[in-house]
């Protein structure tokens, strides 16, 4: 493989979007297009996995996005993951762990253990055909709607595979991929492509940003937050979300906004806006002096680091697709103006504020910020807490105990245990609350 190749731009083949640096004897099927959006009001939506969804933070970062930029639609969270498990794993204990809960809507995302870190062999296709299919099937015949997520890929350090090259085990979990393709149009549910855009980031970012730069982590499996960044999106996008959070409309001639649903013009002053929103932007930086808790702890300024979330948005069009605050103006007289929005300000030229600009986009740091830190903060308690219950308040002690004898347990300690839980989860609303800033646009 030339390096000219693996810096040649993105192209379209097999309706999948393909950095010209992957090899060619990868064949993605065509991914099936989200069909408009999957949620409904009041959804509870289970976020299902292995380790990679036992770190909690693709899942932090979808219900982070849930909660603060789809307010309207009151979905609630659940994640359920759990390290080294395989689809097989899951379907044995998803009627203790997740179907209790009552779930109207779930996410998986297996493949990563079920591939064995081995190249492919028909006999694991077909376990995971059998067991993917069940797990939905299962869902289904509990009137859950589901969305079906591919693995994600390895990177170059996968010190779980013994002699086995990435790129033997990446083709091996593009063959998962495909499988699941089939299953989700065979079963008529939604699909998640998690494993292509994170290849195709793998390739693109020692290019961009360094070898040490990895998609897949330090260990070649589990993503730091620009990994976890390219998943959420994936998911939130088979979901469905349209992506719309403002759209304001400022005519200069008159000094009248036009603002979208979700946000209202409080008063205006002498060509400042006064404005409530409900709806957030999807925050990617931290204010300065928030809790160090807040993700990302490391290099979250740094577009070089892979731990960091704002990195991890260049590999994907996050706010293109999912993040558009957008502003308009039009009877624009001089060529450049400065638009300030809160605390923060930016110039931009007439001509580029005519198209719209996206907010989100051109302002890291945002009236929002503080606000969206600390939903993040309580999403980030109860979702541990979930891993908790699942993984150690609702078992057995004991290596030869039955699902039986852990659901006539758990039955027992269920109310102890919810209590706590309700708890967390209350403090996720009470970390929201609509946000008032100002908005301006003034001749420089």
């Amino acid at each position: 493989m030339t390096l000219l190749k693996r810096l040649m731009p993105l192209c379209l083949v097999g309706g999948n979007l393909v950095w010209a640096g992957v090899p060619e004897q990868f064949k993605p099927a065509p991914a099936p297009l989200p069909q408009g959006l999957l949620l409904k009001k009041g959804d509870r939506l289970a976020i299902c996995g292995d380790s990679i969804t036992e770190q909690k933070m693709y899942s932090r970062l979808i219900e982070d996005y849930l909660t603060a930029c789809t307010p309207e639609l009151k979905v609630t969270v659940r994640q359920f993951g759990w390290g080294g498990e395989r689809a097989d794993g899951f379907l044995a204990r998803m009627t203790n762990d997740c179907l209790r809960f009552k779930p109207t809507i779930a996410t998986t995302c297996y493949g990563m253990n079920d591939h064995g870190y081995r190249p492919f062999e028909p006999g694991i296709g077909e376990d995971y055909r059998k067991y993917s299919t069940a797990i939905v099937e299962s869902f289904k015949a509990n009137g859950v709607r589901v969305v079906l997520g591919s693995p994600g890929c390895v990177g170059n350090r996968s010190w779980w595979a013994a002699g086995a090259t990435s790129e033997a085990l990446n083709l091996n979990l593009c063959q998962l991929r495909n499988i699941g393709i089939d299953i989700a149009n065979e079963q008529n549910v939604g699909f998640a492509d998690v494993f292509w855009p994170m290849l195709n980031a793998a390739y693109e970012a020692p290019q961009k940003y360094g070898a040490e730069y990895r998609i897949a982590g330090g260990d070649g499996v589990h993503p730091g937050w620009a990994g976890h960044v390219i998943m959420a999106y994936a998911f939130l996008k088979a979901l469905g979300v349209s992506g719309e959070i403002a759209d304001f409309k400022l005519d200069l001639a008159n000094n009248q906004l036009r603002v979208s649903e979700g946000h209202k013009l409080v008063s205006s002053k002498a060509g400042a806006f006064t404005i409530r929103s409900s709806r957030y932007p999807f925050c990617s930086a931290a204010p300065m002096g928030m809790a160090a808790n807040w993700y990302p702890t490391i290099g979250h300024n740094s577009l070089t680091n892979h731990d960091s979330i704002r990195s991890g948005m260049t590999f994907v069009p996050f706010d293109q697709d999912l993040n558009r605050f957008l502003l308009t103006v039009k009877n624009t007289k001089a060529d450049k103006y400065r638009v300030n929005w809160g605390d923060q300000s930016q110039v931009f030229t007439a001509e580029a504020l005519k198209q719209g600009v996206n907010l989100a986009a051109a302002f890291e740091d945002n009236p929002f910020a503080t606000r969206f830190a600390m939903i993040d903060a309580a999403v980030e308690g109860k979702q541990a807490f979930e891993t908790r219950e699942v993984k150690s308040l609702f078992r057995v002690p004991g290596s030869n105990v039955t699902m039986k004898q852990i659901a006539a347990q758990t039955d027992k300690i269920w109310k102890d245990v919810e209590r706590e839980r309700t708890a967390l989860a209350s403090a996720i609303p009470a970390a929201y609350a609509p946000v008032t800033y100002t908005l301006s646009v003034t001749p420089e």
